[in-house]
Formats: C-alpha cells, structure tokens, sequence
C-alpha cells in the first residue's frame, strides 16, 4: 500500500463535516514538522486553520485546501459506511475521498519526497489548510490571507488541491474562477382584493419587464479564459396562499456568475439603471460571496503542465469552469493561482470516490511541479 493510499484513508477515517476538523490538521502537521516546516494553527470561531512553511526566502510555493466535508446524505444510500475508507474494483470510497483528501495526503507524501531529494531546494515551501471551505467560508482560508497581509507575507505560487479532472487526473487545471454576486431584490405593490384591480398594484406584473429585460441583458462578452457572465433567477416568492388576494410584494433571489470581463460595482449599476427605467419601487440587498481571478499562463501554469505530461502522458488544458474556490481569496496576495486535483465526477454526492492508481500519479504531479520551480540547477 503506498503511503498517498495510507494517508487518505486515515484521513477520510476523521468525521471531519464542515466546519469540524477533527484532527486532520494535527495528522499532517506531525508529518510536516518532521520535515523542518514551522506549524502556526490559527482559530477563529470553530474553525481549525493551519499555515505551515519550510524556509524563509523567495520563492514561495503554497499548497492550499481544506479538511472538512460536506454531509453524507442518507448513509443507507452509500454501499459502504463514508468515514470506513474501503477499496472496491480499483476505487476508495469515502466521504471527502476525491474533495479533497486524496489531494491533501498527495501534498504531504510529494512534499516529503521532494524535501528527501531537495534538502537545500530553492525558495520556501508552504501549507495553507482549513476546515472551512464547504461552508460559509468566512473564518477559514480568508482569515489566514488576512494574517499574512498584515505580516507583508505574499505567496508566489499557490496550487488549490480541488478536483478538477473531468475524466483523468490531469486532464484539467483551473487557472481561474468566476465571481459570484447574489442579490435580493423586493418589488413593491398595493396589496388588495383580485376582484378590484383598480385599487391594486400588482408587483408580480409590474417586476415581469424588467425581469425579462435583466435575463434578456447581455452584461459582457467574455474573454480569452472566461465565457460570459450569466444572469440567472434562483428563487421567486410572492403571494398570500389565496387565489383572490393581490401580493403586496414579491420577491426575488437572482444570481450573477461573472468574468474578469465585469466589475462588481458595474454591474450592481447596470441592474439599477434596468430596475429604475421600469419606474419600481424596490429594495436590493447584495451579497458579494466571491472576486474572480484568473491567472494567465505563466511559470506556475507552465511548471505543473510539464509535470502532468511527464506523469502522465496527457497535455492538459486550462480552465476556469465551476464554481468558487478559496482560490479566490488567495489571489488577494498571489499573482499565480491554479488548482489542481483528481476527478470530480463524484463530489459530494453518494458512494463518492477516487481511483486508487491516481493518488500516487496526483502525488507525482505535486512533486514534479515542485521540482520545476524550487530544484537547485
């Protein structure tokens, strides 16, 4: 059994749904500390959050993920009990075995095969973990980047380890993700009886235009990384429950997944111009869960192409499909983000999994990426 396969399974073992760690953080801080890295745990509210780094100078590679889970789901659905790790025809089955325990253990084993040949490597290696990242968010990797901004600690290179291969580990990198803005927009109206309309305002009928017009809107064109920014509604709800009563208000939950090509502030401000033109009496509460970032191809997207082609034969691409990572935080105070993990197919649903012959490759890309950036000539 390969130490990449041992390591997963003994941390899928930890019942570590968000935001609970469960130890996690100590398991693959003693093996660090081995290796000469300076653990610093950080606790904000009930969270767990580790920054871990081997050397003082430049450059700096960063390893970032996370240790908590999503919920199980009905455990009579899973073949298998989620946190009992079990091997069935090539596949290790557990909660959090592809997001992302498998690349957590890949970091640790290439790392300590890299620092074993490279005892004097170049630069500075680091670990950025959290039990935060399937939850709110909001004390996990965020709060690290904080404490690293007051302290005037940047990071060059950071690799997120989120599953991100579409059918083979190595087939995808992201170099980017969209930006996410929710809003909560109330349309006012005049409640009353169906039968009189004349005494009523219906905000259902009134909000139907500019509705049309906002999904109707094109908010940009993309670019080179990033398709175009969507619009879209997630929720509706007006009404008293009865046929003949008119809705004082309606409601309205919409959703932005937007590009470098648009700006948050823009596009709060084309949302208004629509809503305005339409002469509504509303309220529009934002709520900005996510900043794209998109890092171009560069040392880092270079670096780890060639480690996925030596490993595995395959020529990877560049993506920034999905949704929001803590990648996004950590662009904050890195210039080169890229995530990079092994298959997606099954995260966070039943029964998820990971091939057992991808954690050592996923281990192997990990080291030779490290090998192109830090290994002394």
């Amino acid at each position: 059994m390969s130490e990449t396969l041992k390591l997963t399974e003994q941390l899928i073992a930890r019942q570590s749904l968000t935001p609970k760690d469960e130890d996690c953080l100590n398991i693959i801080g003693n093996r660090l500390e081995k290796i000469g890295f300076k653990l610093e745990f950080v606790r904000c509210g009930d969270v767990d959050n580790l920054w871990a780094r081997r050397g003082n100078s430049g450059p700096l590679l960063c390893f970032a993920g996370h240790t908590d889970v999503v919920p199980t789901g009905p455990l009579d659905k899973w073949v298998s009990d989620p946190f009992t790790p079990t091997i069935r025809d090539g596949m290790l089955y557990g909660r959090g075995a592809a997001d992302m325990k498998a690349s957590l253990a890949a970091f640790v084993t290439s790392i300590e095969k890299f620092v074993a040949r490279h005892p004097q490597h170049n630069g500075s290696i680091a670990l950025l973990l959290t039990s935060d990242e399937e939850g709110v968010a909001v004390d996990g990797t965020v709060r690290v980047v904080e404490l690293l901004q007051k302290r005037g600690e940047k990071i060059d290179y950071c690799v997120v380890g989120e599953p991100t291969a579409v059918s083979k580990t190595g087939d995808t990198i992201k170099n980017g993700r969209r930006g996410s803005l929710s809003g909560k927009l109330t349309v006012k109206g005049i409640q009353g009886h169906i039968a009189y309309p004349h005494l009523v305002k219906n905000p259902i009928h009134l909000a139907s235009p500019a509705i049309a017009e906002l999904a109707a809107t094109e908010w940009d064109k993309g670019n080179e990384y990033f398709p175009p920014t969507s619009w879209q509604i997630s929720n509706i709800h007006g009404g008293t429950g009865a046929t003949n009563v008119v809705p004082g208000t309606v409601e309205i939950l919409f959703n932005f997944r937007f590009s470098t090509a648009s700006t948050v502030d823009g596009l709060k401000q084309k949302v208004h111009a629509i809503l305005d033109k339409h002469d509504l009496q509303y309220d529009l509460d934002w709520e900005l869960s996510g900043k794209p970032y998109l890092t171009p191809r560069g040392n880092l997207s270079d670096a780890m192409s060639a480690a996925i082609k030596q490993a595995t034969g395959i020529t990877t691409e560049l993506s920034t499909t999905g949704g929001t990572s803590d990648g996004r935080f950590i662009a904050d105070i890195c210039p080169q983000v890229v995530e990079m993990g092994p298959v997606n197919a099954t995260i966070h649903k039943l029964n998820e999994c990971v091939a057992v012959a991808d954690l050592d490759t996923l281990s192997e890309v990990y080291f030779l990426t490290m090998e192109n950036l830090l290994a002394k000539n």
